[in-house]
């Protein structure tokens, strides 16, 4: 007998806590009375120096409120804020916001009669932003500064369509601007978001914010990239001549005819030095290589980089997937598994100053190889654990169906 109610609270405590992890707006609505005097009754942020929440992501809004609990995101307002919310309370709070319209439009009469918004308050700032140069920079990035357009992650005029990734659109400008500017010097801690705020400029923030205060009024505006060439450069020239012993695996231009070879045409110079300088000090295990790197200097690395950075890939063999598609720009929430896109790029050509590899044009054998490595543990120099920590919540098929669509990404 006890057995079996052992079982049932068992059975309970499993369907509350799937409940949980589910939210509820209504529940949500009465414990968000203490959000309204900042983020106001519906949703809307008071001043410009809170954010909107009206039609937030419920899980971006649960995954901050978590963090702003555990201190990984540091604020002294609202850590006292959060101290007190259940998981629960957050998944609620979570699900109102998200119901609420971004427009702003609907307001909850209960809330707006409890709090009273402060007064804003409007910097002054001397630059004058331009919001047609911030919406360049939004939808296209600046690969001269290895800084990732933002469109992949946060979506069409900020309408992410990653749960994880928070909106933007209909979000304060002062609010965007003050977020860049902590990600830009570390105050905010996220490892991609640091190194593309880092490499922007005070004016491009600006500019991201104009974007941003009024993105219809520059609909008609098409985004123009900045002109990038692979520069041929005297270490590159040095490089071609050190690379004749490479050719043997990866192809005379760093395109290999071998599919278990990486390419390494078109790879990032500063990534292709730093597998090289970690095949010499055994960070990365491989035997051939090993051998291949011990008589290398820093300088050789670097050259060699420099070569096969400037040469032009030959497209994949991969025949493209719609679950890899998927998992590529949306991950798996459920698995913990993050969404490829927010390293590697919309277009599978990564980030060079942040350590994030081209993984477009490779072959389906050398991916599948290295997911299954990082996956196993067998392979181990990535920073901070990450390709582990993700690998290992794929499965067989997830990474079969991931090697396919990046192999055929351009």
């Amino acid at each position: 007998m006890n057995k079996i109610i052992f079982s049932l609270i068992l059975a309970v405590t499993s369907i509350n806590v799937a409940f949980a992890a589910a939210g509820n707006a209504d529940a949500g609505k009465s414990k968000a009375a203490m959000c309204s005097a900042c983020h106001g009754a519906n949703g809307i942020g008071a001043s410009d120096a809170f954010p909107n929440l009206a039609g937030q992501h419920a899980a971006y809004i649960v995954k901050q409120l978590q963090a702003f609990k555990s201190g990984t995101r540091v604020n002294a307002m609202m850590a006292p804020m959060a101290a007190g919310l259940s998981d629960q309370d957050m998944a609620d709070i979570g699900a109102y916001f998200s119901s609420l319209d971004r427009s702003g439009a609907t307001v909850s009469a209960e809330l707006a009669s409890m709090h009273s918004a402060p007064t804003a308050v409007v910097a002054s700032v001397a630059y004058v932003a331009n919001a047609s140069a911030g919406k360049s920079l939004y939808e296209l990035g600046d690969p001269s500064r290895n800084i990732a357009s933002c469109i992949g992650c946060h979506g069409k005029e900020g309408n992410s369509k990653v749960l994880i990734n928070p909106n933007l659109a209909n979000q304060h400008a002062q609010y965007i601007e003050k977020q860049l500017h902590a990600f830009k010097d570390k105050t905010r801690v996220n490892y991609a978001m640091n190194q593309f705020a880092g490499a922007m400029t005070d004016e491009d923030i600006a500019d991201m914010g104009a974007y941003f205060s009024d993105t219809k009024a520059v609909a008609h505006v098409k985004a123009k990239r900045v002109a990038t060439v692979a520069v041929i450069t005297e270490a590159a020239i040095a490089g071609k001549a050190k690379s004749a012993v490479c050719s043997a695996c990866h192809g005379v231009d760093g395109n290999s005819l071998v599919p278990m070879y990486p390419k390494l045409a078109g790879q990032h110079a500063e990534y292709t030095a730093k597998q090289l300088l970690e095949f010499k000090s055994g960070a990365r295990e491989n035997a051939v290589m090993a051998g291949m790197a011990a008589a290398l200097s820093e300088q050789d690395m670097a050259e060699l980089g420099a070569y096969f950075a400037s040469q032009k890939p030959t497209p994949g063999n991969g025949k493209g997937s719609e679950l890899g598609r998927k998992l590529y720009f949306g991950g798996d929430t459920t698995r913990g598994i993050t969404a490829c896109i927010a390293c590697h790029g919309a277009s599978g050509k990564g980030v060079a100053k942040a350590g994030f590899p081209v993984v477009a044009n490779q072959s389906v054998e050398y991916l599948t190889a290295q997911l299954m490595s990082f996956k196993a543990g067998e392979r181990y120099n990535d920073r901070n654990s990450m390709m582990r920590n993700i690998a290992k919540r794929l499965k067989k098929k997830d990474i079969d169906a991931l090697a396919q669509y990046m192999s055929s990404m351009k």
